[in-house]
């Protein structure tokens, strides 16, 4: 069997995330063995304990490495609230043009929900809107943040939602916003998506105002195939869309650029749980399926996706967080024996 080798870059970031990378790296190396394929990790320390540590969230030698592999897969990073540094996903986003965060949000075997047999996948535009960090003090009781939408990134944001419809056979987009308040900005990401979706006329597009699709996501969620959105709507529902199958520990994300792709984690590093065993990584191990398609490691990623379905549907062998009692090494070989 002949071997390709991949280099990846990997962050595996504070409290779990070491715990919920070493997971990932066992699986991925397991299937890699199966079906000729080989991994050269290049590990790097960013985050908070790397600031305690080196006074630098980011080290210039791990942008580097991303820079040359153009692959990285990262496990969850602390950001301070309301001051300190800013956040390693954000900085990486804006070095990196990774304008497209991709985030599907699907059912796993077995784990008994309310909202069963949900499937959709979102495109959130990634590198503008409020999130380009605009900010400024105008007097010590008003503070001013500027929201930028522009044509480049809404276009090709849009474009990116309706390539993915089309290869893979998705039947709808729905285009979420505000525009009956933001006329201007939203009304621009609109039109945008409008004269994109014309070039794509087997694929029904829609439109729904973001606070309405909030309440239509714990109505009748099943309606929605593709959602198309701007940085920070797309924030704020990918994360109620991954509780309506379980919560941030199971669903993966992807920041994709035009020659450059970053996959995390999106949940938080749970420092309460950091060292004891206890944390899920399906959501890292999901990302890292999601790295394997964009290697073109087809066969490597159905086995470890078929492998973490199976494990969820057998049932014995869960974390605590989805109402099992096994730890994050027991769930591991789990996996790996289902491999």
């Amino acid at each position: 069997m002949s071997t390709r080798t991949h280099k990846i870059t990997l962050i595996a970031g504070d409290g779990i995330g070491p715990e919920v990378a070493a997971a990932m790296v066992a699986v991925v190396e397991a299937a890699g063995k199966q079906t000729g394929a080989s991994f050269e990790w290049h590990p790097f320390e960013c985050g908070a304990e790397a600031y305690e540590k080196n006074g630098d969230i980011l080290p210039k030698a791990a942008l580097d490495s991303i820079e040359q592999n153009k692959v990285a897969i990262k496990g969850p990073t602390a950001t301070p609230i309301g001051g300190g540094f800013s956040s390693i996903n954000v900085a990486m986003r804006k070095k990196f043009d990774l304008y497209s965060n991709f985030r599907p949000v699907k059912s796993l075997p077995g784990l008994e929900t309310k909202f069963p047999n949900i499937d959709m996948i979102i495109f959130r535009e990634n590198t503008e809107d409020l999130y380009a960090g605009l900010e400024v003090m105008i007097n010590p009781d008003i503070a001013q943040s500027l929201k930028i939408i522009t044509r480049k990134g809404s276009t090709r944001i849009a474009r990116s939602a309706f390539e993915f419809a089309r290869k893979h056979g998705r039947k709808k987009v729905h285009a979420i916003h505000k525009a009956n308040i933001m006329k201007k900005s939203d009304g621009l990401f609109l039109e945008c998506c409008k004269a994109v979706a014309a070039e794509y006329p087997e694929i029904t597009y829609a439109e729904h105002i973001v606070d309405n699709t909030c309440m239509q996501l714990v109505m009748n969620p099943w309606q929605y195939d593709v959602i198309l959105t701007e940085n920070l709507y797309g924030d704020i529902l990918s994360d109620l869309c991954s509780g309506l199958i379980g919560g941030l520990g199971l669903v993966p994300g992807a920041n994709l650029g035009a020659d450059c792709a970053i996959f995390e984690a999106v949940h938080g590093s749970a420092p309460d749980i950091a060292g004891q065993d206890k944390a899920n990584p399906t959501a890292l191990l999901q990302s890292a399926v999601l790295m394997l398609h964009h290697l073109n490691e087809t066969e490597t990623a159905n086995k470890v996706q078929a492998a973490i379905e199976k494990v969820y549907a057998d049932g014995k062998t869960l974390t605590r967080d989805v109402g099992g009692n096994s730890g994050t090494k027991a769930f591991t070989e789990a996996v790996i024996a289902a491999l």
